[in-house]
């Protein structure tokens, strides 16, 4: 074995082993369960152990080995953990460049390079492959796949706490991202048993189910969508649409991306919806983007009738998980939220020629916006409902 962990998990203890050492198979089955951390060792302590037990997996630093040998024993990539040597990527070329002129086809020979390769490094090989005239030249970069077959070292907490870190410099989508246990590329999954509602609905007279699954902290993970007495077309289109969201939302789309994008989407059937807080909709799809932007973003400036905050799917949750004192701090900020709403809403009142930061809301106003049924000129989005721009119209609630 090369790690202690090939050796100290359910499948070569076997779960008669684990149930033994008094875990629960709602513990050893989760893909993250690790045998020596849930047993109390640090992971200080077990890498340090490993280093004993399994070797350092690298010739640097081994005693009665000069350093300037170092080179004859330097591979492909950085061996083990602590390995720092590797072969650059110009001597897999020069050493190909020199075997060229004597083989009349192409060498099928993999150029290797570190994981830290950056796209100049990968133009700069191909290039300097040209030069020297090889017929083909085939790069691999360390870690560019996920189903590589051969690693030199193990998915560990130092390789998490290094994405974590690369995605909080990244911005706040990727830091949110982190806050909630996933990184970008890599899928969440979703535990075997989730909580999450069912929301029953009528859109112009067609019943509608919206389910979802959510993660441990009460985030979305995933959508359902059927439709009462809908043709197997429409019903196999939702299908398909609900797991492409779902599979977005576990690879760590933001839900919000998908609200801002997709609400106010038209086509039939639209119309009045028979919902306790959305009163009307544009589509299937504005309808249930509408509500897990309310339930789960607490949005509600698409909704006709706004719900109370304590009524929401992402203030229960936050209740749910929340300690007091970060709880205290959330109420400071949404009073500290609602107070500069209270002052923006007062400067618009005094200036309605104020320029706005974006031309996102702008854009979504007008966007699938219907004729006036009175002259037929555009109309724009006031609240929940239109307006006309030439007479004035609305459509009931503006």
């Amino acid at each position: 074995m090369f790690e202690l962990s090939f050796a100290f998990n359910r499948y070569t203890l076997t779960d008669d082993c684990l149930k033994r050492l008094g875990f629960s198979p709602e513990q050893y089955e989760k893909p993250d369960f690790d045998v020596l951390r849930s047993l109390g060792f640090t992971k200080k302590q077990i890498d340090e152990a490993n280093d004993v037990i399994c070797g350092m997996m690298t010739i640097e630093g081994a005693p009665h080995l000069r350093e300037e040998h170092y080179p004859v024993f330097d591979t492909a990539n950085p061996c083990g953990k602590h390995g720092t040597r590797f072969i650059h990527y110009m001597g897999h070329l020069r050493m190909m460049a020199a075997a060229q002129p004597f083989l009349s086809g192409a060498i099928s020979k993999t150029i290797n390079m570190p994981n830290s390769a950056t796209v100049e490094d990968i133009l700069h090989a191909y290039e300097e492959g040209w030069k020297l005239g090889l017929k083909a030249v085939a790069l691999y970069r360390d870690g560019s796949k996920s189903s590589q077959p051969l690693n030199t070292k193990g998915d560990d907490q130092n390789d998490e706490e290094a994405a974590e870190e690369e995605a909080l410099s990244a911005g706040p989508e990727s830091r949110q991202a982190v806050s909630q246990g996933r990184v970008s590329g890599v899928r969440r999954q979703l535990p075997r048993k989730r909580d999450g509602f069912t929301q029953e609905a009528r859109i112009n007279g067609q019943k509608i189910y919206v389910r979802t699954g959510e993660y441990e902290d009460g985030s979305l993970g995933e959508i359902f969508i059927d439709m009462h007495k809908a043709g197997s077309t429409m019903r196999g289109m939702l299908d398909a649409f609900a797991v492409a969201v779902s599979l977005g939302l576990q690879y760590g789309v933001p839900l919000e991306k998908y609200v801002n994008s997709l609400t106010f989407t038209r086509f039939e059937p639209a119309g009045m919806v028979d919902h306790p807080n959305i009163k009307m909709a544009t589509s299937v799809i504005d309808y249930v983007f509408r509500l897990l932007g309310m339930e789960y973003l607490g949005k509600t400036d698409f909704v006709q009738v706004p719900p109370k905050k304590e009524e929401l799917r992402c203030y229960l949750n936050k209740e749910k998980k929340e300690t007091a004192a970060d709880a205290a701090e959330a109420e400071a900020k949404e009073v500290k939220e609602a107070k500069a709403d209270e002052e923006r809403k007062e400067s618009s009142q005094l200036s309605a020629a104020s320029v706005e930061n974006s031309n996102l809301d702008a854009i979504r106003a007008s966007s699938g916006a219907p004729l006036c049924i009175e002259c037929g000129g555009m109309t724009k989005r006031n609240g929940s409902c239109y307006v006309c721009l030439d007479c004035g119209a609305t459509t009931g609630c503006s």
